[in-house]
């Protein structure tokens, strides 16, 4: 199982994300690793990354290792809620059409395939927006042979990438492909957070789509609280 002296840090969205990850580590009696809530989206993330204080801490360790936790979307039929998956690498599309990919640790990635042998290792999309419509969610997958989407995968293995510190991703599917989520891209502020008066509008005009993110991701959480434990449990 992993533990302080593997990871030094955990990576997680602000929010339900954060708070679910630091549950799971409060039932672990020995140390555990430092967890540092991130923003949402990539631009925001690697400018949070940059000015991080608790990130220097990382970089004066001998053999600095970080673990990135959270929740994706599906873009596969056979990943479900509540799916967990490690990543093989974050791939992340421009606006010329490119294709360009950042590797997750192989060592690290390793650990995580043995202390959690029903997660299957994915391909990860990061995208800049949040892709809400099912079709759309199809289309990427197909077109770009990936397995889940999150926002913030790539952005962080960019900016670890010239450091020489490992990284590592487990997150849990929190939504499928098969169903429209509400469009909540116009509640998303530069910074990575999340405007609360839009948000509840926008989840109230599609009220159907709201409750099923709302079901997919209480159901997440509670696996990724159980997926810290069970990774840092000694």
């Amino acid at each position: 199982m992993f533990h302080s002296t593997t990871i030094q840090t955990i990576l997680v969205c602000q929010g339900a994300e954060y708070q679910a990850v630091c549950r799971g580590l409060s039932r672990i009696i020995s140390s555990t690793p430092s967890v540092i809530p991130i923003p949402m989206a990539g631009e925001a993330v690697y400018t949070y990354l940059q000015k991080s204080q608790g990130l220097k801490n990382i970089l004066n360790h001998p053999q600095p290792r970080v673990l990135v936790m959270g929740l994706c979307g599906s873009l596969q039929p056979q990943y479900k809620v509540g799916d967990v998956v490690v990543y093989a690498d974050c791939i992340y599309q421009e606006n010329t059409g490119d294709t360009l990919v950042y590797k997750c640790d192989a060592t690290l990635t390793g650990c995580l395939q043995q202390c959690l042998p029903q997660a299957a290792v994915v391909k990860a999309l990061t995208s800049d927006r949040m892709i809400w419509l099912s079709k759309e969610k199809r289309q990427l997958g197909q077109m770009l042979a990936a397995d889940v989407v999150d926002m913030e995968g790539y952005a962080v293995l960019k900016f670890f990438n010239s450091t020489g510190i490992a990284v590592a991703m487990v997150r849990v599917v929190s939504d499928g492909c098969d169903r429209n989520l509400p469009n909540l891209n116009s509640t998303l502020n530069s910074d990575g957070s999340l405007q609360p008066l839009s948000l509840a509008v926008a989840m109230l005009k599609q009220p159907i789509a709201a409750t099923r993110l709302i079901r997919g991701a209480l159901q997440g959480l509670k696996v990724l609280e159980e997926v810290t434990t069970g990774l840092f449990h000694t």
